[in-house]
């Protein structure tokens, strides 16, 4: 979908089966077991002539990236991404995929980031915002669990929101 700015040397595969990794035409390939009913937001995409694979679409994409940015580079990729593809971005799908999924992390850095990025209204915003349990998670998992904690998204900060808005100025 065009949301990488590093080369990616490993992809990621959603499936509801146990596969380990492999090599594919000199790339690896590993596979995340995910729950049958998380397998949405795909859509069909040729590789030859007479062959397709599905993929997620562009919005689930993000939202998997939200889920586990440790598979994508980390939550600044992640951002970025999002804010290279806003143009195309459907916000209400991004919201609808996040609800449905239901994981409460991936809600707060996607209201989070959109609110940052000023690409939802205030309506949209407090529908994520609604759905918010008391808790508190990083809204980098890689990182150490450190900086201020933000209680409108119920995330502890562990990446400055200025160098958040500073990548998608460069």
């Amino acid at each position: 979908h065009q949301m990488v700015t590093q080369p990616r040397l490993v992809v990621y595969v959603s499936t509801p089966k146990l596969i380990r990794s492999r090599m594919i035409g000199g790339t690896e390939f590993r596979f995340v077991r995910c729950k049958q009913r998380d397998l949405f937001g795909i859509e069909p995409h040729w590789v030859t002539k007479q062959e397709t694979v599905r993929v997620s679409d562009l919005e689930r994409t993000g939202i998997d990236g939200l889920r586990h940015p440790e598979y994508c580079g980390g939550l600044t990729e992640v951002a970025k991404g999002l804010w290279m593809r806003r143009q195309n971005l459907q916000v209400d799908t991004l919201l609808r995929y996040a609800k449905r999924l239901g994981v409460g992390a991936v809600l707060r850095r996607l209201g989070f980031l959109l609110e940052t990025y000023e690409m939802a209204n205030a309506p949209n915003l407090d529908r994520l915002r609604s759905a918010l349990t008391a808790t508190y998670v990083r809204l980098d998992p890689a990182l150490p669990a450190e900086g201020r904690r933000l209680h409108r998204w119920r995330l502890q900060l562990n990446v400055d929101p200025d160098e958040l808005r500073a990548v998608v100025r460069t």
